[in-house]
């Protein structure tokens, strides 16, 4: 597994090998015809793969079981904005400051965030004072659809049909659930009547490669890696593939790594203007996947990643039981990145668009 603490001789092979990217890619770009002196380079491997069948629309039985993952997924943030909150309201015969400080308090404990925390308190504070409230027990409601309002502009749904193919460069650090998340999309795309093919540009990790395959042959979907190969190049000759074989959309998988390490962070960068050789509008989406258990460590990612690459799209995974839900609110009120998706569990089918009303009624009720 890719490492973040290699020596420095890795460090600049590396290095050495990201910087050859750009420089076979503007070869291919500019001679494609032209062979090299030393013969040509052997050719990444494709998984072939049949056309991929679309699904009905999920039955209601299926939502109702991906309501209850969800709750459940939540279970750590609800304890907190469901029965703890209860007690606070509860423990107070009128509203007044020191309940206003208990849930501050709460909130903060629920990774909501400091300057989240202070909107949704002011947001609250506003509306009691409008509509006259009286009722500890009402504060419920009125934070909740504080919380919503926060969130509902972060709601922003995935549209792949604006390119074709449309590419979709998926970063994250190492954890973070990445690959998996990776071949959960390709099948919820396979599950809208498209066409996926996989680039496994994750090459500095032994087992990314394989773990993309696997992902690639229980979705049936086509897969362009090659095991040692550089990510630069492998991406490049996705794009490629995918333009011939009229592919609607292409995934493209990165090296993990996390936001400190700046001369890796250069080397993702290089990916992506290798991309753009091949297409300037592309990539067309740059999503981050975040381990919803880091806290308010994800929004530093965000922040990084977004810096570096101008994110346009967010996948929060490892909602277990144990995660911290409350982040979102922290990120939507710090850097409004659309969230994309919201991951439950390990299952093929546990990942899906990211709803506002209903993450929000999960956290509450």
């Amino acid at each position: 597994m890719w490492g973040f603490l290699k020596g420095d001789k890795k460090d600049k092979d590396d290095r050495k090998k990201a910087d050859a990217a750009e420089d076979v890619a503007q070869q291919r770009t500019d001679a494609p015809e032209q062979a090299s002196a030393s013969g040509p380079a052997p050719e990444p491997t494709v998984e072939p793969a049949p056309e991929p069948v679309a699904e009905s629309a999920p039955e209601p039985e299926k939502k109702g079981r991906w309501l209850a993952r969800l709750k459940s997924g939540l279970t750590a943030t609800r304890e907190k904005l469901g029965t703890q909150l209860g007690s606070l309201l509860g423990a107070h015969a009128h509203i007044d400051e020191s309940l206003y400080e208990e849930l501050e308090t709460l909130l903060l404990s629920a990774d909501v965030g400091v300057a989240s925390t202070q909107l949704l308190l002011e947001q609250t504070r506003r509306r009691v004072a409008r509509e006259r409230i009286s009722d500890p027990a009402q504060i419920k409601g009125v934070l909740k659809e504080a919380l919503l309002e926060l969130l509902q502009p972060v709601a922003q749904p995935l549209q792949t049909h604006t390119h074709r193919p449309f590419v979709m460069l998926v970063a994250g650090v190492n954890g973070s659930g990445k690959t998996t998340s990776i071949g959960k999309l390709a099948k919820y795309f396979q599950s809208e009547g498209k066409s996926v093919m996989l680039a496994a540009g994750d090459t500095f990790r032994a087992a990314a490669v394989e773990q993309l395959r696997t992902w690639g042959e229980r979705n049936k979907v086509q897969v362009l890696g090659q095991q040692g190969g550089d990510p630069a190049a492998v991406v490049f000759d996705a794009m490629q593939s995918a333009q011939a074989r009229g592919v609607d959309v292409l995934i493209a998988d990165t090296a993990g790594r996390l936001p400190t390490q700046l001369h890796l962070m250069e080397e993702l960068k290089k990916v992506r203007r290798v991309i753009g050789r091949v297409d300037a509008a592309a990539p067309h989406e740059i999503m981050l996947v975040l381990d919803a258990n880091t806290g308010q460590n994800a929004l530093t990612q965000v922040k990084a990643f977004d810096e570096a690459l101008g994110l346009t799209g967010l996948t929060i995974t490892k909602l277990d039981g144990t995660a911290r839900g409350g982040t979102i609110a922290a990120i939507a009120r710090h850097k409004p990145i659309p969230v994309r998706f919201v991951g439950v569990g390990e299952g093929i089918d546990d990942l899906r668009p990211f709803d506002a009303r209903e993450f929000v009624d999960a956290l509450f009720d």
